[in-house]
């Protein structure tokens, strides 16, 4: 009887012992990837990554995990942005502006009004499917990175926190913010307004403290971020687009099993379709928590806008050596 006892007592310990095997073996299956970004909660890039961290869990059946670090929780998106390029972070998000920081070419959707809303499907469609996202493919390859989602950011306006602003004439002399993006300090010294680069994360309490007058940025990240707070005016210009890229290290994602590398790109896709099909509703109802906040928002008219192309078209002519001529047909042809 005794030896039985032994003998099950034994047997009991191997099961115990071959599951906790197992459970280790699973677990050292599982995949974690860091993914940070500077947005605020709710904002529509911010959605757009929550929606793909849960892709990936729901298609890799929680094989693989993404950690989400947001509103500059781990920094800038250039300082994240570097350490994504380094390797000692998966994944991070910058704007498009800010990449210029690791490739000038980023810049070709800095120059004013080479795109405008009523194009955005073929420019979606370009990115996805045609030249124009293959050409950016490569050039990220270049740098060290994957693209994972070419996020929809939006187009920026001006607001200010105390001069109203109706017209072009109205922003010269405004002490504006811009990122460290060569051509949107040259869009701004071209507008007579004095550029003072910002980081994201110092923007607020820049115009809080009157350090800048203003600001161009969208109507839905101003909101979410809580700018809303010390901005008075604001102008529908609409005079830059940008968008906000989710990059990878490439190394790390090539080291990745090819159904995991599958996922994640699967899941970018979907991801970055449910992301643009809010992004106009999102930016409505901003625009409503403006007025309520009491922000005087200027519908620009036809003539004041083509002030804005007139006076901002002398940028292209200074940036056509530094951008691929090449980069900037394939941004324009999905204008036509």
């Amino acid at each position: 009887m005794r030896n039985f006892l032994k003998a099950g007592a034994i047997t009991a310990l191997a099961c115990l012992v071959t599951l906790a095997a197992g459970s280790y073996a699973e677990a050292a299956k599982r995949i974690t990837l860091r993914l940070a970004h500077p947005m605020a909660p709710g904002n529509n890039v911010t959605l757009g990554y929550e929606k793909f961290k849960e892709l990936v869990h729901e298609k890799s059946d929680g094989r693989v995990r993404i950690q989400i670090f947001g509103n500059t929780m781990l920094g800038s998106d250039r300082v994240t942005m570097e350490a994504a390029q380094r390797g000692t972070l998966e994944m991070a998000s910058s704007s498009s502006p800010n990449m210029a920081n690791f490739a000038k070419e980023w810049m070709v959707f800095d120059l004013p009004y080479i795109t405008t809303p009523e194009h955005q499907e073929k420019l979606y469609k370009a990115l996805d499917e045609g030249e124009l996202g293959k050409r950016l493919d490569a050039m990220a390859a270049s740098i060290g990175l994957k693209p994972i989602m070419y996020s929809e950011y939006g187009y920026r306006n001006f607001v200010t926190t105390k001069k109203p602003i109706a017209s072009a004439a109205d922003l010269q002399n405004l002490k504006v913010r811009t990122t460290d993006s060569p051509i949107e300090v040259a869009v701004a010294a071209a507008l007579n307004m004095a550029p003072t680069p910002i980081s994201w994360g110092e923007t607020y309490t820049a115009l809080q403290q009157g350090t800048v007058d203003g600001e161009g940025n969208t109507f839905s990240l101003l909101n979410d971020a809580k700018h809303t707070e010390v901005l008075k005016y604001a102008i529908d210009s609409a005079h830059n687009y940008s968008m906000h890229l989710l990059m990878m290290n490439k190394a790390r994602f090539d080291s990745l099993p090819a159904d995991v590398q599958h996922i994640l790109v699967e899941s970018g896709k979907e991801a970055l379709a449910y992301q643009r099909a809010i992004t106009n509703d999102l930016e409505k109802k901003a625009e409503e928590a403006f007025i309520a906040q009491g922000i005087t928002i200027t519908k620009l008219s036809d003539e004041e806008r083509a002030k804005l192309v007139k006076l901002t078209r002398p940028v292209w002519d200074k940036y056509r050596d530094v951008i691929p001529a090449d980069l900037i047909q394939l941004v324009q042809e999905t204008q036509q």
